[in-house]
């Protein structure tokens, strides 16, 4: 059985390693700078919670530009 901290980490992170931070949105991966800075210390709901947020975004600002 997997512990928390393993579970945790089982959700990947959502960094697209293109970085593009405009004020405090990251429009490589959608997750505002504060998501991006707490990522390792955020629990496997936290991180589902953002990664969900972050896609929403994404879809906004494809949907925009």
């Amino acid at each position: 059985m997997k512990g928390t901290a393993e579970m945790a980490n089982a959700i990947d992170n959502p960094c697209q390693s293109t970085c593009q931070l405009n004020g405090e949105l990251c429009h490589g991966c959608g997750r505002l700078r504060c998501e991006i800075r707490q990522w390792k210390g955020m629990k496997r709901p936290e991180k589902m919670a953002t990664v969900k947020r972050a896609a929403q975004r994404l879809k906004k600002l494809n949907k925009a530009g």
